[in-house]
């Protein structure tokens, strides 16, 4: 797929008729924009916009969901738990979802791109939980504006894109194809120009331009934008699955599961992160007054579907393979008689098709056909999953020892000689029908087991986040990021790129600590956590490393944009008041600062290099920043 084509967007852009955000939204993006932003100004903004204030509040309570607390109730707290950036973005997406909910485009549906595109948001929030791909308050806006750009070609090229579409393109692919004819860009590329043009990060816009073909993409395996893009791919699978039709949801749960595999996603994790995020749609769906759908479990449809049996419990699907029609026709008479669905194939390579397709639970095949003989297609068939538990029962005119041999060798589980007999092929449905359920209990076993083992692992992935993260104050503990800083490290010793990092300090935490109490003093370090956070980028990775310490790891940062983002944190804490009961306090913090050289061995000494920094800062009489160099 083609790069994004920016002086063609520029193009575009001048005509005017981009979608783009209006009336409140606008003016809480733009002032979000500007460096002297304070909270106090952004939430009067917000404020007035009502319908978006219940919108950010449920966004915050889903960030903090799994981290204990009280639920987020005020404006303010949702601002100091979503972040500046967050909250441009969501201003962004929820104003075109309320302005551009209908349009010109005749064959373009409206209702169906905006319930697509939420579930899209709310998958992907829940996946990022998983893979850390990106921080889970910006993933839903990513998700939202993920296919803008099909938005924007309808709003610009009303007529244009109906006629496209009214040729009903039989894939994504062809749809790119066609509008790549027509307008030059298809609509991923508009899709990632538009989110470059609105201030998007390009670690978010480049995996977004590349989603729909992620197997097309050249990032390196391991690498933060991989992991985005492969988490991009599989939301946009679970939104096709929430809004597909009901016979078409379970043909779509293996491709779903192998792009899990890509992440190392387990089976059951994601059966049961994919029910949650239909619920959650749903919820979403009624606050924004979007189409939503009930969905089945994932975990009913990653199962078969399931032969509905007679009274008697012996009806089977069965699949009839001759080339001889008039034997067809036999087989299925004396089929249809005894109460089975009965299907038909001409040759090997069509019943192997079928098979895979229908799922019969007995197959009986004559052994000589052209383009694939019986013992060919056993073999084929017991190479697939699939296929290992199909009867096998074949017919032949021989009764050779060593024929009969290779046949069982080859898979077949039973074998009648020519002509037919039916009393004598009822029993051998019979004796297959005894396996078949026997293997039916197995599987439920083997369910229960899964079912069993699902629960497990989401307590297990549970206890896991517990393990690091700080309960406090809900950011990654110290064991998480000193790993996740040797990781930068190395990445950072790959691409030749900056690295920094911050150590931060509350200033006069043990006088808070013994004057007002701990109560007190908590309340100080989560407010000021919070704080802390609005001023960090979308790639910073801030964590408690002690009582009142954090540390902030700053990939792909060099010395002047490490200072700029310090004094953003600085700022924002000294603007901070903490109220707890009766006490009102005024928060500050001294920050060091530290960018990997040529000097430094390890991570380790980076980190040591920052902690000079505070100390530094706090002897020049602390609130103020302190940059240090690293000494051998």
């Amino acid at each position: 797929m083609n790069g994004i084509d920016l002086a063609s967007f520029d193009q575009l852009k001048a005509t005017g008729d981009l979608p783009s955000p209006k009336g409140a939204a606008l003016a809480i993006i733009r002032l979000t924009q500007r460096e002297d932003t304070s909270l106090v100004n952004l939430a009067h903004a917000v404020k007035s916009d009502p319908a978006f204030v219940a919108r950010l509040i449920k966004a915050a309570n889903g960030v903090r969901m799994g981290m204990g607390g009280r639920p987020i109730a005020s404006i303010q707290d949702a601002l100091l738990v979503l972040g500046i950036p967050a909250v441009r973005s969501m201003a962004l997406g929820f104003s075109l979802l309320s302005n551009f909910n209908s349009g010109a485009c005749r064959n373009f549906d409206y209702p169906r791109f905006w319930s697509h595109s939420l579930a899209f948001a709310v998958a992907l929030q829940s996946l990022v939980k998983i893979t850390h791909a990106a921080p889970a308050d910006e993933a839903f806006s990513i998700g939202l504006l993920a296919h803008i750009g099909e938005l924007a070609l309808a709003t610009m090229f009303a007529d244009e894109y109906s006629a496209l579409l009214a040729e009903e393109p039989n894939s994504r692919d062809e749809l790119l194809e066609r509008e790549r004819a027509v307008f030059v860009m298809t609509h991923n590329q508009l899709t990632a120009a538009m989110m470059l043009d609105w201030g998007l990060p390009k670690v978010f816009a480049e995996p977004v331009l590349h989603h729909e073909a992620p197997e097309k993409a050249e990032f390196p395996e391991g690498d933060r934008i991989y992991a985005m893009l492969w988490s991009l791919a599989l939301a946009d699978r679970i939104a096709d699955i929430c809004l597909a039709a009901d016979d078409q949801r379970r043909e779509m749960m293996p491709g779903l599961l192998r792009l899990a595999e890509r992440l190392s996603i387990d089976g059951e994790a994601l059966i049961a992160m994919c029910d949650l995020v239909a619920r959650e749609w749903r919820e979403w769906g009624d606050l924004l007054d979007v189409r939503t759908e009930e969905v089945p479990s994932f975990e009913e449809l990653s199962q078969p579907v399931p032969t509905p049996l007679r009274d008697d419990g012996t009806r089977m699907r069965v699949l009839v393979v001759d080339d001889d029609a008039g034997m067809r026709t036999l087989l299925r008479a004396m089929l249809s008689g005894q109460g089975h669905e009965v299907f038909e194939a001409t040759n090997g390579q069509e019943a192997f098709e079928m098979t895979l397709e229908i799922r019969p639970e007995i197959v009986v095949l004559d052994w000589l056909m052209p383009r694939m003989d019986g013992l060919e297609f056993t073999r084929a068939l017991r190479q697939t999953k699939a296929g290992r538990s199909v009867y096998i029962l074949l017919l032949t005119g021989v009764e050779e020892d060593e024929k009969l041999v290779e046949a069982f060798e080859a898979g077949v589980d039973d074998f009648m000689v020519k002509p037919l007999k039916p009393r004598l092929l009822a029993a051998r449905l019979s004796a297959g029908q005894r396996v078949i359920t026997l293997q039916r209990e197995v599987e439920r076993d083997r369910e229960e087991i899964r079912r069993f083992a699902a629960e497990l692992a989401v307590s297990n992935r549970r206890l896991q986040e517990a393990a690091l993260t700080d309960p406090l104050t809900g950011f990654p503990n110290r064991r998480y990021v000193i790993e996740r800083i040797e990781q930068e490290w190395a990445a950072s010793s790959r691409n030749k790129r900056p690295l920094s990092c911050m150590v931060i300090d509350v200033d006069n935490f043990k006088a808070i600590n013994d004057s007002h109490g701990h109560d007190v003093g908590d309340a100080v370090l989560r407010e000021t956590a919070l704080a802390l956070k609005t001023g960090l980028r979308s790639h910073d990775v801030i964590s408690r490393i002690g009582g009142d310490e954090f540390l902030v790891v700053c990939p792909e940062t060099d010395l002047p944009s490490a200072l700029i983002c310090a004094e953003r944190m600085r700022k924002a804490v000294e603007g901070l008041e903490v109220e707890s009961g009766s006490v009102r306090l005024r928060g500050s913090v001294s920050v060091g600062i530290a960018v990997r050289d040529a000097t430094m061995d390890d991570a380790d000494a980076l980190i040591k290099c920052a902690d000079r920094g505070v100390f530094l800062a706090k002897q020049r009489g602390r609130n103020r920043l302190a940059a240090v160099q690293h000494k051998r």
